[in-house]
């Protein structure tokens, strides 16, 4: 069992696509702002007693838009992917890269602070380094007396 949780939230309005592609949206939708945020792709590795979680962030400037943080036993990343080349081709931009702001929250275990928590950047993927997130996780066998 993980001592970290990974939790996340819906790249998209799952519900509004469903309800554009099949069926004319209501007025009211007409006026909901689409969302420009995103999602990263994250996994989480058991090192030996450390815990490591890589986060995609290529093209990301990790210096001056991503910050790594503890905050009531959480580890939060979060920042945002620049538009840098965003011009104006007269509505004819075919657009598959997401860019906007991004959140990902992950449980640490109680036992863990901040100075245990390093990170790295290379190659577009983002290292946090969790030392001893796993130590003393084992399963102890409890004995029962009658």
């Amino acid at each position: 069992m993980s001592n970290l949780a990974l939790w996340s939230r819906p790249a998209w309005d799952t519900d509004r696509w469903l309800r554009d592609f099949f069926g004319p949206a209501s007025v009211l939708d007409w006026y909901k702002p689409l969302t420009s945020d995103f999602s990263p792709a994250a996994e989480i590795v058991k090192d030996g007693e450390d815990a490591v979680v890589r986060v995609e962030l290529p093209g990301v400037d990790v210096e001056k838009d991503v910050n790594v943080e503890v905050d009531r036993g959480r580890l939060v990343i979060h920042g945002e992917h620049r538009d840098e080349h965003a011009e104006d081709n007269h509505g004819r931009t075919l657009r598959e890269i997401r860019y906007g702001s991004f959140r990902r929250s992950f449980q640490l275990p109680a036992h863990v602070t901040s100075e245990a928590v390093t990170a790295s950047y290379d190659a577009g993927v983002l290292t946090v380094r969790v030392n001893g997130a796993y130590a003393g996780s084992r399963a102890r066998r409890i004995e029962i007396t009658k």
